[in-house]
């Protein structure tokens, strides 16, 4: 795949939306950069008695409708931009869902399968003491992200209240149970994108029970999303891959066939009873629906005419690039972005923090009822606005649509603020 800067993609698409609403200038402004970006640099004690420098970030990119929220990525590749991108989408996400957070991002470049539970647990609280005055219940509320776990949040929740002096729950999310977590939040970002295909498919005439469905990526959106569409709508998931590749059956494959063949192979494509493939076959395969569930610009302007798929449910952040959201526009394919179908995970940590506030807890039966009307409400927000510039005559993708909503909502509380 083609190298693109993430956040040069994040500008474009807000560009985009900006000319076609007729965004205020100043606003536009405003918003096409990160409002803070903390770098720091941390020593950690290694298990060897050496002692690492690791390099941190946490960008809070908009803050006009409340606190920053946004994950905490532990990644050897990690960069100022992908945060910084990452945070402009998270602005987006929490406005289109309609809860009251604003954007950021965090993240550390290290490499977690090199590290001991020691090493990971000292890297964890010193990234905190790092970035602890830059976080807080009403500032910035962090969560897990690529590589972090709610095991680690509940260290990094720790040293905060060392450092606070007092216990805050709700500083960070997506906690275990034990501690203030939220019941439903560990597959709520694939429930939530399941919620968004059960309105989709209405669009296209396509019935769930019968559908042929393909899914990029085995971490935990990809396995949740198998998981989810095979047992709530009776889909048949035909492909599914991970970073070192995929395997097709026609007939279907099993998840926990699946599961097992991933821990005793290390990749799905140690699956028994189907063929191997890449995933750029992945991609391009003939099904009803296609899951990019796994990294940035999977979906560009060189493959995007091979895709064949009637529906792509971006349930990764960023997997597809502005040229190729033209293409899959005018072949007719539709395209729902990210910021859209990956809100329930964003959705459920607020219900987290909101509980946390209250010190009051809901049941797993509440928490998706409260995520499903939410997630169905942001769809009819992006289709009724798309059908709205279709009547004036403009032809806009629901890309664009999802833009318009989030971003009109974020100019409005900066300008009620005297932001512009």
């Amino acid at each position: 795949m083609e190298e693109l800067n993430p956040f040069k993609i994040a500008q474009e698409q807000l560009d985009s939306a900006a000319e076609i609403m007729k965004l205020d200038k100043r606003a536009h402004a405003i918003l096409r950069e990160p409002k803070r970006v903390v770098m720091v640099n941390f020593p950690v004690k290694m298990d060897n008695g050496d002692t690492t420098l690791f390099n941190g970030f946490r960008v809070l990119y908009n803050d006009a409708r409340g606190p920053g929220k946004g994950g905490i990525r532990f990644h050897p590749a990690e960069t100022v931009d992908t945060v910084k991108a990452l945070s402009a989408w998270m602005t987006w996400k929490c406005s289109l869902a309609n809860i009251p957070f604003g954007g950021a991002k965090g993240g550390v470049i290290c490499d977690t399968k090199k590290m001991s539970e020691g090493e990971l647990e000292r890297l964890s609280r010193g990234y905190i003491q790092a970035i602890g005055r830059f976080i807080g219940p009403k500032v910035d509320v962090p969560a897990p992200d690529v590589y972090t776990t709610p095991q680690i949040m509940a260290w990094m929740m720790d040293e905060y209240n060392k450092m606070a002096g007092h216990q805050e729950p709700g500083v960070i999310t997506g906690k275990p149970l034990e501690i203030g977590g939220s019941e439903g939040r560990f597959n709520s970002t694939a429930m939530g994108a399941m919620y968004i295909l059960r309105e989709a498919v209405k669009k296209r005439g396509i019935d769930l029970k019968s559908a042929r469905i393909a899914v990029q990526g085995f971490g935990n959106a990809g396995m949740f999303a198998m998981d989810l569409v095979t047992r709530l709508f009776g889909s048949k998931v035909v492909a599914i891959s991970d970073s070192t590749g995929g395997i097709y059956s026609e007939k279907g494959l099993d998840y926990q066939r699946l599961i097992a063949a991933k821990e005793k192979t290390g990749s799905v494509s140690g699956y028994e009873g189907g063929s191997k493939l890449t995933n750029e076959q992945l991609l391009e395969s003939d099904v009803d629906v296609l899951i990019p569930a796994a990294i940035e610009n999977q979906i560009t302007g060189s493959n995007a005419g091979k895709i064949r798929a009637k529906i792509v449910l971006e349930l990764a952040n960023g997997p597809i690039t502005p040229e190729a959201d033209s293409i899959l526009f005018e072949k007719g394919i539709l395209d729902l972005p990210d910021f859209l179908v990956n809100s329930g995970g964003v959705i459920v940590s607020y219900f987290e923090w909101v509980q946390n506030n209250y010190g009051y807890y809901w049941p797993e039966k509440e928490v998706y009822d409260k995520l499903d009307k939410l997630v169905t409400q942001s769809f009819s927000d992006v289709f009724k606005t798309q059908d709205t510039y279709k009547a004036k005559g403009t032809k806009i993708t629901p890309r664009d649509a999802a833009y318009i909503v989030a971003v009109d909502r974020v100019a409005k509380a900066m300008k009620s603020r005297g932001w512009y």
